[in-house]
């Protein structure tokens, strides 16, 4: 069994503990909190589950890390302290731990991240021989693993598209989906997550990571942004009201161009309720889905909605994300320390997990 540590609790952690529990080469062996109301929790009554996992939440970093966890699945966001997020990381992986995470960004794509980024990264392997593997919640292989493998199955490829269509109104993060991502918000506030160049630093790795396994040169990544506001006031169980006239729906891609035609494309369609921007791609039903078109001939389509055991799609796409995540992690205790990206690590089987239920 690998003692494996889970950092935070939020959406992501949540999901982590779970399938950490679930995981028969994983033994969850600490949670590590920042919320001192969550000190001395157990980890399962944190997650959500029926049953108690016999392990309680703890805010003592030094300590946690001094137990000598073989993996840590860090779940604490990076998106608004991502300088924090990477001493935190390096800190783990100077311990010797494996760690994956979805927090750092810039190295979905560790070859091009910038080297204020990596090198401190590669300098904490070298020292404590752990290993870093980052892929994201949006999801990741929905960006990545999933489009090649169905593009190897064209004749011809024209255009790879990856989409998220999502209704937020059921999303657990305020915070991000109303500042963030500017939800409600007059039309004039500027969203830090759809100002130019971030959409590119969050999702650029993951066209680069296309580009080199299709065996294209990029020219120029590009960005396209759309919003629209609520015709209507809308109310929300999770986050309360929406005015009309505020922010509804926000439409952009990010764009791979290979010779002047953009034919890697990551586009994000999120609205606040199904109202809004109704002529844009929509979900084929309930809150959201994952889609992959692949361009040519044939041309192929794949629609993933994950749904969680609550019936939340949101969270479900979340879930699906972090099971890439923790099923990396045997692997990567077992290969050489290292920088590694979705390129490296192969998608796993669910080996002696058929038929098996969380404890």
């Amino acid at each position: 069994m690998i003692p494996t540590l889970v950092w935070g609790t939020g959406n992501v952690g949540r999901a982590a503990i779970r399938c950490v529990a679930a995981h028969p080469a994983l033994e969850l062996c600490a949670v590590l909190v920042h919320d001192p109301a969550k000190v001395g929790r157990d980890a399962g009554t944190l997650a959500g589950l029926d049953t108690d996992l016999g392990v309680t939440a703890t805010d003592d970093i030094d300590a946690a890390l001094a137990a000598g966890p073989r993996a840590v699945v860090y779940a604490a966001s990076g998106d608004i302290r991502p300088d924090d997020a990477l001493a935190d990381i390096v800190r783990a992986i100077r311990a010797g731990a494996v760690v994956v995470t979805p927090a750092l960004y810039a190295l979905y794509d560790p070859r091009n991240a910038a080297a204020e980024v990596r090198d401190p990264v590669l300098a904490a392997i070298a020292d404590g021989g752990g290993s870093l593997f980052v892929s994201g919640v949006d999801p990741g292989w929905g960006n990545d693993v999933l489009p090649l493998l169905i593009s190897g199955l064209g004749g011809t490829v024209d255009v790879v598209r990856c989409q998220e269509i999502f209704d937020y109104s059921a999303y657990d993060q305020p915070d991000s989906v109303r500042y963030l991502v500017g939800m409600g918000q007059p039309m004039d506030y500027s969203p830090p997550m759809l100002a130019p160049s971030v959409p590119t630093m969050v999702w650029g790795g993951q066209i680069r990571l296309m580009a080199r396994a299709l065996g294209v040169e990029l020219d120029e990544i590009r960005e396209t942004l759309d919003r629209r506001a609520l015709e209507a006031t809308v109310h929300t169980e999770r986050m309360g009201e929406f005015v009309a006239g505020g922010q509804g729906a926000v439409r952009f891609e990010v764009q791979g161009i290979v010779e002047g035609e953009a034919r890697i494309v990551i586009e994000h369609v999120t609205r606040i309720h199904p109202s809004c921007a109704t002529d844009w791609p929509m979900p084929p039903d309930g809150d959201g889905a994952h889609r992959v078109i692949i361009e040519g001939d044939p041309r192929i389509e794949i629609t993933v909605a994950a749904t969680d055991v609550h019936g939340n799609r949101a969270a479900g796409g979340n879930a699906t994300a972090v099971g890439r995540l923790v099923n990396a992690i045997d692997w990567l205790a077992e290969a050489e320390p290292g920088l590694y990206d979705a390129l490296d690590v192969p998608l796993r089987a669910a080996v002696g997990k058929l038929g098996k239920v969380h404890p």
